[in-house]
């Protein structure tokens, strides 16, 4: 009896908790501790094995980003394809990282060819409240932020750009800026699915 009255509460409040409307903004406290346990258990699970959790953190980040380009691409209003690999930097930068982590990140150190540049975080979300481990490794070996490489991978390839991405320094390991390098790979052809015999 308790049971089935409790399925029907949940029936009943439960497109009103999970609305848009109700809930468009998720406290950033919130994303930082949750996002801060998840990295401690992985470290925990992979026995410090930092490389192997920087592996887990890019594989979770560009699983979101397969599907997260969808809500930018909703949210942005923008329905225009970006002209160049500038012009999508320039996107990922003020609009993409605006609208999900309330930063502009700078974009920087473009390559002659223009194929790979940089994004300099002045603050990360992330990163508030954190202290990596102090066993002498994890200040060389972990990308504290890596989800956000993935991210970016997942988001572009679905907008048919294979990059690149990698933290090439974080405050959190004593740097003075954390930076972020994208790099274009290729881009990738649209494919039909294969026909049905």
């Amino acid at each position: 009896m308790a049971a089935s009255k409790a399925s029907r509460v949940g029936e009943d409040t439960g497109p009103y908790i999970f609305s848009r409307t109700r809930i468009d903004k998720v406290n950033a406290e919130l994303v930082t501790l949750t996002y801060g346990t998840i990295v401690a258990q992985l470290c925990k699970d992979y026995e410090s094995d930092y490389a192997e959790v920087n592996r887990q953190l890019d594989k979770m980040g560009y699983n979101i980003g397969l599907r997260l380009i969808e809500d930018y691409l909703a949210k942005s209003n923008t329905m225009k394809r970006c002209a160049n690999f500038r012009e999508t930097a320039d996107m990922i930068s003020r609009i993409g990282f605006k609208i999900f982590l309330n930063i502009t990140p700078q974009v920087t150190n473009w390559t002659s060819d223009n194929n790979q540049f940089s994004l300099v975080f002045e603050e990360n979300p992330f990163a508030d409240f954190v202290e990596l481990p102090d066993d002498g490794r994890a200040q060389d070996e972990l990308w504290y932020s890596n989800i956000l490489c993935g991210v970016l991978r997942g988001a572009l390839e679905m907008v048919q750009m294979q990059v690149e991405a990698h933290f090439v320094s974080d405050v959190l390991r004593g740097n003075d800026t954390t930076e972020m390098r994208v790099s274009l790979i290729r881009y990738i052809d649209d494919e039909l699915p294969p026909e049905d015999d």
